[in-house]
């Protein structure tokens, strides 16, 4: 009886210290998911794989998980059934907790959401898993007014990069259904006929034949020109140049060539001094023709009143001959006369 007494109260006092530790470890754990500041984000697109429990991150770091998400028309009945129609009412809520104070301090949810803080969603690689990543967006649009009172701050979103690829898809898809594809493909059809129709029997096809014709032609002057000749008798002369240049006479003819050039250059740097030295010459033989021509003056004056008075005396002998043999004769005296 007092063995089983003793086990009894041993029983009780596992089961009271396990309650108790089950206790602890929820109140610890409730504690710690009570952390952080409850955010409220609506999606437009289909949040598949993301589940309560789902990481909440900003840049790769962890701030918080998704603690509820749902349906807005459930959430916040419309007032009015036709309210059912309004775009707000047709999106996906979901809830999460985050410790803002490890993005930027500790601001309130509209200082960040006014600097463009905004929540989409994101895949956790191939797993098919996703999760809410938060991320400031430069020119982010305004927050939209949602019909309802939210119970708590609200961060909008912004389209994923599946939801974006998949509207530019959309867009694409609209604009392709607006184009003719029947009236393209016949007009593809009626060209490829109009071509086929030239090249058969049109004017490409009289072009393609004078081409030919031209090119046949030009074959045939080519063959007669006899160019495998005319480039041997190239090569020929090519090999009897290089020969020439090759050959001592010619590297003797370019020495002596080159000897020349350089006794032409030192002559040419003479030739400066050497005229120099004929100008001084001809302003001196230019001084003593000045000093001659002054002497010489007056020996010519008297020369020529010689010439003269010698004129005078031929002119006189031409005249009277006799006067040179007997002279005058004497004057007359007064008496004779």
């Amino acid at each position: 009886m007092t063995t089983r007494a003793t086990n009894l109260r041993v029983g009780v006092l596992i089961v009271l210290g396990v309650v108790l530790l089950v206790a602890m470890v929820l109140f610890i754990a409730g504690g710690r998911l009570r952390q952080g500041r409850l955010i409220e984000s609506y999606f437009r697109e289909s949040v598949q794989g993301l589940t309560v429990g789902s990481p909440v991150k900003y840049r790769g770091v962890t701030l918080g998980e998704v603690t509820e998400l749902g349906l807005t028309a459930a959430e916040y009945a419309p007032p009015a059934p036709a309210e059912f129609d309004r775009a707000q009412f047709q999106m996906v809520y979901v809830r999460y907790r985050i410790d803002v104070s490890k993005i930027i301090g500790a601001p309130t949810t509209q200082e960040v959401v006014q600097a463009g803080l905004r929540a989409r969603l994101a895949s956790a690689g191939l797993t098919g898993l996703a999760y809410i990543e938060l991320n400031f967006v430069p020119g982010a649009p305004p927050p939209i007014t949602m019909p309802w009172t939210p119970v708590a701050d609200v961060i909008p979103t912004v389209p994923s990069t599946f939801a974006q690829v998949q509207d530019a898809a959309a867009i694409i898809a609209q604009r392709l259904e607006k184009v003719d594809i029947e009236a393209m493909v016949n007009g593809v059809i009626g060209l490829t006929t109009d071509l086929r129709a030239q090249i058969d029997k049109g004017d490409l096809h009289q072009m393609l034949a004078s081409g030919a014709a031209a090119m046949a032609g030009a074959n045939e002057q080519i063959q007669r020109a006899d160019l495998a000749g005319a480039v041997a008798q190239l090569r020929a002369a090519s090999a009897s140049l290089q020969h020439l240049l090759d050959s001592p006479d010619m590297a003797k003819s370019l020495a002596n060539a080159d000897l020349a050039t350089s006794r032409l250059a030192e002559a040419s740097a003479r030739l400066p001094a050497l005229i120099t030295s004929l100008q001084a010459l001809v302003r001196h033989t230019d001084g003593q023709t000045a000093d001659l021509t002054t002497e010489l003056a007056p020996v010519l004056r008297d020369a020529r009143a010689a010439a003269a008075n010698l004129r005078d005396a031929t002119e006189q002998l031409r005249r009277d001959p006799g006067q040179l043999l007997f002279g005058g004769p004497p004057p007359r005296s007064s008496e004779a006369r």
